[in-house]
Formats: C-alpha cells, sequence, structure tokens
C-alpha cells in the first residue's frame, strides 16, 4: 500500500493513511488517485482493520486537483466521439478511487486541516465521519476552473448539506469555514487545529475499532444501501443482514463481556 503519495500505519486495528505529497499541498495527480483506489480497497478488505483515519501531510489536506495533470488529459482527437469515450473512461476511473472509501468494510474517519479544495471535497465527502482543525475551510472550486464536479461532491453532499448551501457552494465556488461546516452537519468536531484534528480523528477511530466489526460493517452497509431509497427498502437489507449474521461470535463476546463487567474482545473479519 505505500507508495511516494501515500503512507500507512496500522495499530491496534486502527489505520491511519495520509496524503503525503505536502510540497504539492496535496495536489491529486495519476498516481494519487491510483494510490487512494489501491490503499482503500486493500485496507477495505483486510478483516483485521477496523476504522480508518485519514489525514494530510503540510499545510492543506488537498488542494485538489493538480492542473498541470488535468490539462495533460484533454489531448487532441480528430475522432470526437472517441475522445469523449476516453473521457468518459477516465472519470469513471478516478469516482471508482474515491469510490474505494465509500466500499471499504471499515468506517472512514477524516480528519481535515487547511484547505480542502475541489477533489479534496470529494474525498472527504467519502468518507463516513469529518473532524478539522479550525483552520479548516472547505471549497467546492471546480466552477472556477469551468468544470463540473463529478466525483461524488454534487452526489454525496447533497446527503450531508441542506440543498440550498449545497447549490451556493457549487454554483460560486465559495468557501465553507470549520465552524459554518460543522454548524451544518458536515462535521461532527472542531478541533484548536491539525494535531487536534488528528487526535480527534484517532479517538473516534479507536472508539469504533472497540465494537463489533461485523455489528459496524453491517451499520455501514445499510446506510449506504439505503441512501436513496425507499425505507422499506433500508428495513429489507437489514432484515436480511441480521437474519444471515445476527447469531455470532460478536454477540456472544457483546453479551457475556458486559455481564461480567469487562471490556469485550473480538476477533477480525475474514479477509
Amino acid at each position: 500500500m505505500e507508495s511516494e503519495r501515500i503512507a500507512v500505519r496500522i495499530e491496534d486495528h486502527v489505520a491511519h493513511v495520509e496524503l503525503a505529497r505536502p510540497d504539492k499541498f496535496n495536489a491529486m495527480d495519476k498516481a494519487m488517485f491510483a494510490a487512494i483506489g489501491d490503499t482503500f480497497r486493500t485496507l477495505g478488505r483486510d478483516g483485521a482493520v477496523r476504522a480508518i483515519l485519514l489525514s494530510g501531510r503540510g499545510r492543506h489536506f488537498s488542494a485538489g486537483l493538480d492542473l498541470d495533470y488535468a490539462s495533460r488529459q484533454f489531448a487532441p482527437n480528430p475522432d470526437p466521439a472517441r475522445a469523449a469515450e476516453a473521457r468518459l473512461r477516465h472519470i469513471e476511473w478516478l469516482q471508482d478511487c474515491f469510490s474505494a472509501l465509500e466500499a471499504a468494510r471499515a468506517p472512514v474517519v477524516a480528519a481535515i486541516h487547511g484547505g480542502c479544495i475541489g477533489a479534496g471535497v470529494d474525498l472527504a465527502a467519502a468518507c463516513d465521519l469529518r473532524v478539522t482543525g479550525a483552520d479548516a475551510f472547505f471549497q467546492v472550486a471546480e466552477v472556477d476552473v469551468a468544470i463540473t464536479a463529478d466525483l461524488g461532491t454534487l452526489q454525496r453532499l447533497g446527503y450531508l448539506l441542506p440543498q440550498g448551501v449545497l447549490r451556493e457552494l457549487a454554483f460560486t465556488g465559495r468557501r465553507m469555514g470549520a465552524e459554518e461546516a460543522a454548524r451544518y452537519g458536515l462535521v461532527n468536531r472542531v478541533a484548536a487545529d491539525r494535531d487536534g484534528a488528528i487526535a480527534a480523528g484517532l479517538e473516534l477511530a479507536r472508539t469504533i475499532a472497540a465494537k463489533s466489526p461485523l455489528a459496524v460493517t453491517g451499520a455501514k452497509k445499510n446506510l449506504n444501501h439505503s441512501r436513496g431509497r425507499p425505507v422499506e427498502a433500508g428495513l429489507r437489507d437489514v432484515a436480511l443482514w441480521n437474519a444471515a449474521t445476527l447469531v455470532s461470535a460478536d454477540l456472544t463476546e457483546a453479551i457475556g463481556a458486559r455481564l461480567r463487567k469487562r471490556e469485550p474482545r473480538f476477533g477480525p473479519l475474514d479477509d
């Protein structure tokens, strides 16, 4: 999983993933997108990983899309249909790299500091929880470079922000600060600075990692499945999940630990 763009540490069932391109403010080029997708697909299959913290090194969480990289995607092609098909495949590949966070079995907590701009917002939106430093700001900046945000912001933030607020951000490109983001529910906690955000994110991740991994995975799966579907569809999905998993070693351990007034000890999920 380690690459020149991503650093990963795993301790006590918590994986800490860092965007590691601080000299470019963690701007995302092809290598960064590939590393993010590969890392979260690998961690998402690892039954020993129960929670994931995502943070960025340097001054900003992410400055978004690397514009040098972006500009190279529009090479002339005499056949406009083939050019369009190639662009579509490339956009779908970029989307899949970020969707890997949502597909991971373990919840993902983003610790955000400084700028979370453009593709950085897409990435943060694919996480399950977000904590920030007081200096953090979110900016759907694609409109300023004549692009429609296409990696998840418009599809995911509508479940985290009021539609009017999301549309204002998408249409104007203005910055939303940490306190405003927390007021609307985009952010779970605001810490003093980057170190505080990482500490708060680790606290959340460790709390999650101490719970039954089967129950947490089931909750994430059903929350994702239920989004945008009727209540009846979500109820059917969770009923099927619990019918298959309710009588588990985790349930026996959780009840036994509570009766004996000790901390439960859960085994890993299968890879």
